[in-house]
């Protein structure tokens, strides 16, 4: 921080109070605290604590470069299916196979296939892009528990922020499949209807796989939350409900059709 200091005796102190200046940042009376050198000669001393690095201000600049990087990533990505489910679904389990197969369908229908690039249904639905020919995506997150990217993952980019990851998933994605997942999956859920709700985003379908892990919960956004008057009756037809995986992918389809009919 440079202190830039007026003269006591300069005839407008009291109009022209003594400054300090951090960069663009203006700090005058009881504000005007700091570590009294400057930001050129903190950066060639070598010498001090680093702890610096994990100031707010500078986290931004880190968070600035996930999206520099995401966006770079995928900037080339063609249309595109980001797909949702749980990291502990069994390989075993019937929702394993379904995600392999709607990996496998979006990719000979020209459709990248994204996931959150962990193991479980996100694993299935990348190796079935795979393995199928086509482009197989994983955005991760760094977690305290679970998970790198799975083998399957073509393009991989790891975050550290869950809403630079986020903004990747909605950025490039013309539609959302949800096969049965926890609370990721839900988080994720919700806040793609909100944004496509609150025309944030252009329209995009929002597929819910799996008529009885979701019947309870399509329900009740039916029977209650639009019987109380909490949404409207478009909202509440956002989401489709299926558990064909043929019948997933028209869906998809026909929506990217219109949109491009239109566009």
């Amino acid at each position: 921080m440079t202190d830039v200091v007026n003269n006591p005796g300069d005839p407008g102190e009291n109009e022209y109070p003594s400054e300090a200046f951090r960069g663009p940042i203006v700090l005058r009376r009881e504000q005007k605290t700091g570590p009294g050198s400057t930001t050129d000669q903190r950066l060639l001393d070598s010498r001090g604590p680093s702890d610096w690095v994990h100031t707010d201000p500078w986290r931004v600049l880190r968070i600035q470069a996930e999206f520099v990087e995401g966006f770079g990533a995928l900037a080339e990505v063609p249309r595109a299916v980001t797909v949702f489910g749980s990291a502990r679904t069994d390989r075993e389990s019937p929702e394993y196979a379904a995600g392999v197969e709607i990996g496998a369908q979006l990719a000979r229908c020209g459709f990248a296939a994204i996931t959150g690039g962990g193991p479980g249904a996100m694993e299935a639905v990348n190796r079935g892009a795979s393995e199928a020919g086509g482009l197989s995506i994983g955005l991760g997150i760094e977690l305290p528990f679970e998970q790198g990217l799975n083998p399957w993952v073509d393009l991989g980019v790891n975050f550290r922020y869950f809403f630079a990851r986020k903004t990747m998933f909605i950025k490039y994605s013309q539609a959302f499949i949800c096969l049965p997942g926890g609370f990721g999956t839900l988080d994720e859920l919700f806040e793609a209807l909100t944004l496509v709700q609150t025309k944030k985003v252009t329209k995009f379908p929002v597929v819910l796989f799996g008529t009885e892990y979701w019947g309870g919960l399509y329900n009740w956004i039916r029977d209650t939350v639009l019987d109380n008057g909490k949404i409207g009756e478009h909202d509440a037809d956002l989401l489709y409900l299926t558990d064909d995986v043929d019948d997933a992918v028209k869906v998809v389809q026909e929506s990217y059709q219109a949109w491009e009919d239109t566009h």
